[in-house]
């Protein structure tokens, strides 16, 4: 079965919770990424049009759902995609936590389901499960989580987890829970994506590579008889003219050194994550072979884990390669660059103009009226029941 291509798209920022600065591998040029500065990057992605903002997750960030919380409150339409890390956080609590921040942000949060694929950093966070186990974790959170945000009383037994008479008091915002996105190139990861997930996720591969990956998700959706929509994680740096852009990029990993590169590779080598392997499998930490699709630079997976790859090019050009990836099926751009307060500007001022927008205001939805709590819990069981005022 062939799908219709997307025709209009939505486009996140990044709120760079792990540091920033002008330059990747060096302190020359970095900034202090505070609560302020964090706060002027969400108001710019707020006030240029973007969709919303990822949150990134783990041991070298702020916490996200901590700085997502702080930011609700200063910002009007953007949304905000926040980690839940199944293994790490009981899917009980995290159903409490997803339906609080919905309802305070007014309908405005995104949920990235994050699996995890570096084991030295799960050890020290108390994780020592194999690569499929996680998997198989995830999948149980997931489907303890979703029946409890959709208003179900669980129990459930799984392999992993169990839970009896799980219960949301007060729903979220958003029915029957905000949109969930997930990201796993492997065969287990895929076959989560398939069953449970709303928005399958892929880091910036070549277009080619990206089509392959998209019909091997779609076939396995359908074969569940669901559908998924697809995202894509990417860099970019844009400029008034292509040459520019490229020297922006040059400039990017110009203080970076071969010690610096090999050691980071090194370390990014040991995470079992099938996306990370082909991440680094696109440059092989070869800082002469980072142009690996027309305007496709590899140059920021040199030294960072994840998203590796980068849109290099004036304005015309970024979103022609853009709409590349919406001609395989792409309709969700999660996007960021250096710095990102600047780099938010640029993209929003060169580019966002020229795409076919599908950004909503989510303030036109009113609130539904069971996830209001009016009045005190009877006993910590139950909401009070709304009673009409009886006539005079």
């Amino acid at each position: 079965m062939t799908a219709a291509l997307p025709d209009k798209l939505k486009v996140l920022w990044f709120l760079p919770t792990h540091g920033d600065g002008r330059f990747l591998g060096s302190a020359e040029g970095g900034r202090v990424v505070d609560i302020d500065y964090l706060e002027q990057v969400a108001k710019a992605a707020d006030r240029l049009g973007y969709y919303g903002v990822l949150l990134p997750t783990g041991r070298s960030c702020e916490d996200s759902w901590v700085v997502a919380s702080a930011l609700a409150r200063t910002t009007e339409r953007l949304r905000f995609l926040v980690a839940v890390r199944p293994g790490l956080l009981s899917p009980t609590l995290a159903a409490r936590m997803t339906a609080t921040l919905d309802r305070i942000s007014g309908g405005r949060l995104l949920i990235n389901v994050v699996t995890g694929g570096d084991p030295v950093e799960n050890a020290g966070d108390g994780i020592f499960l194999a690569h499929d186990e996680r998997y198989e974790v995830t999948r149980e959170f997931l489907d303890i989580y979703k029946a409890e945000l959709s208003g179900e009383t669980v129990t459930y037994e799984g392999r992993h987890l169990k839970v009896k008479d799980g219960q949301l008091m007060l729903r979220s915002h958003q029915r029957p829970y905000p949109p969930l996105y997930f990201g796993g190139s492997s065969d287990a990861g895929i076959e989560v994506a398939a069953k449970t997930i709303d928005k399958y996720l892929t880091w910036g591969e070549p277009p080619a590579a990206v089509a392959e990956k998209v019909a091997k998700v779609r076939a396995a959706a359908e074969k569940e008889g669901r559908s998924v929509s697809f995202g894509i994680r990417l860099h970019v740096i844009v400029r008034d003219t292509n040459a520019e852009a490229w020297a922006a990029a040059e400039s990017l990993i110009s203080k970076l050194d071969d010690e610096t590169i090999a050691r980071a590779q090194k370390q990014l080598a040991r995470q079992d994550s099938v996306g990370q392997i082909r991440m680094r499998a696109l440059h092989g930490g070869d800082r002469t072979k980072l142009e690996i699709s027309p305007n496709l630079w590899a140059g920021v997976g040199l030294i960072r884990g994840g998203a590796g790859t980068a849109l290099v090019g004036d304005g015309a050009t970024v979103a022609e390669r853009i709409d590349e990836y919406r001609r395989v099926g792409i309709d969700t751009f999660i996007l960021s660059g250096y710095p990102h307060l600047e780099e938010a500007y640029s993209f929003g001022e060169r580019v966002l103009p020229r795409l076919t927008l599908d950004h909503d205001d989510p303030r036109a939805a009113a609130a539904p009226a069971d996830s209001r709590l009016v009045g005190e819990a009877i006993a910590n069981t139950s909401i009070p029941e709304a009673r009409a005022a009886s006539a005079s």
